[in-house]
């Protein structure tokens, strides 16, 4: 342990001369897609007939610069791949001061690589998907907006301007889950994503006030360094706050209610959200937050506990949903939750998170954009029940699909058996009830996954058909519209077919040698080898059994049996699954409620104490006013016997004051 926090903070401060040659590049990972949104957005109309193309190059081209500075660091020697880029003085405040630049090191580069990546392929696939939209070049706008906000968060070399990409990733999702505004529920779901990610960003906010007042910096370098000297208590503090920010980006318990309802937008959005961008970012923050969470094993504890929970919680729901996007949007807070326990492992499990959030974004995003290509072709349902038998008519989509499904469960060779293995492995790694309890949920997980994925999969590729109208199935009848479905247009299948690719040779290209995670020892540190307290052979036995199993249990289901056409009698367990375990009513009667009554209130005294105070008092001069009207008469009489009156009264009032 002590040599792997040695390694940790000495990649936390590089060398403080600047990064020259290839990496002074960096800059244009950002420049180049903020760019084309601004082009995009201020062009207006004009751009429309081609403002599509642009969006594609400006992803295209950060991805091309991302493979030069992939290249140069490469070329370094190990101990040499940590580089600050400092770009200009951002916050002069005195003795308190923010530089603005950007952390090149292997960490940020893979970050990189793959948002740029999987992202332009998701720009290509949104060409077509979004062809019929008269607000095409917004879209574009929006996605250009969203990578380089979240090329800033990866990129940034302080957790001030980590906070600030964070914030454009937020803004940006907002943007494109309610890009179809016109409708309420869209609307409403791009409103809860933006209120339970402020929620999670309240954390990162208190975290930069804690490292300004232990620290007096926010920058890695100082931050990062520092961390092994300040107290326990201290770094409890920030990883728990760090902990609620990563949280509420991505979708862990217990703010995910709202990864389910940003199903909302368009599905290349759902793609892009889901895969390789914003509910990676909490992943990212406690890996490149490793410092602190040595030095706090408390807060790492939490970290390990809140992934356990999240995996359960994802792949509990995903196994009732009908929706197929709402299906994998639980899928993808369950592998979240892998990736967030494997991070909280420490050292054993920084290299591994992060290996599985790459396999995760590809073979995810394929299956998010095959859910698209099935929408495309089925008149945009979504219900898995209405699918079936679509395997013949869908041939690209359905091959696809199947390399992203055997991915996501973990079978050999395909990418999810190298990364999430690796991951069930380093569960099982400790002392004490730790490995055993962590290890099991994980193995469970494969199980659950394996399961719902298989009903997913099987319901809607195979099976007889439910999607004609007037078919009909027992006392059953399916009264929707006639539909055709049919293969997606190449520029939507092209960029399937290459994520299924990545689905089925990514693992084994980096978990060769372990280079993947030799790459990342720079920043992640030198793990310890630890024997499991199951053999290896056993764990990886025990994770294929339920695979097959979970698989097999899903075919006999709904493989073979027929699916009806509307839900029949649930359990109790299903009825909570199908209603996110009831997370809506908790935070409901939790937060809405409470806070409506507390608004209430407020609004009550407000309007009883503050105006009655303002209003009692003008009524009462209103009625000073009435009162002295009375006295104005018009008669020249009685102004005179007042006056006279007057004059008497004062009269007597000097006298007495003399005598």
């Amino acid at each position: 342990m002590t040599s792997s926090l040695a390694t940790l903070v000495t990649a936390a401060t590089p060398d403080a001369a600047p990064a020259g040659g290839a990496f002074t590049l960096a800059w244009l990972l950002v420049a180049l897609p903020l760019a084309g949104a601004a082009v995009l957005l201020l062009a207006g109309r004009r751009a429309d007939p081609w403002g599509h193309w642009l969006g594609v190059l400006a992803s295209g081209a950060s991805f091309v610069v991302g493979v030069v500075l992939l290249l140069a660091l490469r070329a370094r020697d190990a101990d040499e791949r940590v580089l600050d880029l400092h770009l200009f003085r951002w916050l002069p405040t005195g003795t308190f001061g923010v530089d603005a630049g950007l952390r090149i090191d292997p960490l940020s580069v893979t970050f990189v690589l793959l948002v740029t990546f999987v992202g332009t392929l998701i720009h290509v696939y949104s060409v077509a998907y979004m062809e019929h939209d008269v607000d095409r070049r917004r879209f574009f706008a929006y996605l250009n907006l969203f990578v380089a906000a979240m090329l800033v968060l990866v990129l940034a070399d302080s957790y001030l301007l980590l906070f600030f990409g964070w914030e454009g990733v937020g803004l940006a999702s907002y943007l494109l889950i309610g890009f179809w505004n016109h409708h309420t529920p869209n609307a409403v779901a791009a409103k809860k994503a933006f209120v339970a990610n402020r929620i999670g960003d309240l954390g990162l906010l208190v975290a930069l006030m804690i490292m300004v007042a232990t620290f007096g910096a926010v920058d890695f370098a100082t931050v990062l360094g520092a961390a092994p000297a300040a107290s326990e208590a201290t770094l409890t503090a920030l990883g728990l706050t760090l902990l609620l920010a990563a949280c509420g980006k991505s979708a862990q318990f217990p703010l995910q209610s709202w990864l389910g309802d940003a199903m909302a937008g368009p599905t290349p959005v759902s793609a892009l959200i889901h895969a390789a961008t914003m509910v990676t970012a909490g992943v990212y923050l406690v890996v490149r937050s490793a410092p602190i969470y040595e030095g706090a094993p408390t807060a790492q504890l939490v970290v390990v506990i809140v992934g356990a929970i999240t995996l359960l919680f994802g792949a509990i729901v995903g196994c009732a949903k009908d929706d197929i996007k709402k299906a994998l949007a639980a899928s993808t807070m369950s592998q979240i939750g892998y990736m967030v326990l494997a991070a909280g492992l420490g050292p054993v499990g920084y290299a591994f998170a992060i290996f599985h959030l790459v396999t995760h974004g590809f073979f995810k995003a394929g299956l998010f954009l095959g859910a698209g290509s099935v929408m495309h072709g089925m008149g945009d349902s979504v219900d898995m029940r209405r699918f079936g038998a679509l395997s013949g008519l869908m041939k690209v989509t359905w091959g696809t699909f199947a390399l992203g499904w055997l991915a996501i469960l973990g079978v050999p060779p395909f990418s999810g058996f190298w990364s999430k293995d690796a991951i069930i492995e380093a569960a099982f790694v400790g002392e004490g009830w730790r490995p055993w309890v962590f290890g099991t949920v994980a193995l469970v997980g494969a199980g659950l996954t394996a399961f719902y994925m298989s009903r997913l999969y099987f319901m809607t590729f195979h099976g007889k058909r439910r999607w004609n109208s007037g078919h009909s199935r027992g006392t059953e009848r399916d009264t929707g519209p006639v539909l055709h479905p049919h293969e997606s247009p190449r520029l939507m299948t092209v960029p399937m077919v290459v994520l299924a690719a990545g689905s089925l040779v990514l693992g084994m290209l980096l978990a060769a040698g372990d280079g993947f995670v030799t790459w990342l020892e720079p920043v992640t540190g030198v793990a310890e080898h630890h024997e499991p307290v199951l053999p290896v052979p056993a764990i990886v036995t025990l994770t294929l059994l339920l695979v097959v199993a979970g698989a097999a249990l899903a075919w006999f289901r709904f493989g073979r049996r027929p699916v009806p056409l509307r839900p029949p009698a649930a359990s109790a367990l299903t009825r909570a699954a199908r209603r996110d375990l009831y997370q809506d009513d908790v935070n409901d009667a939790l937060l809405v409620q409470p806070g409506t009554y507390l608004t209430r209130s407020l609004v009550f005294g407000d309007r009883t104490v503050v105006d009655g105070s303002f209003l009692g008092l003008g009524r009462l001069l209103v009625r000073l006013g009435d009162g002295a009207r009375r006295l104005q008469t018009g008669f020249v009489r009685s102004y005179a016997t007042t006056m006279t009156a007057g004059l008497l009264l004062l009269v007597g009032v000097v006298l007495a004051t003399r005598f």
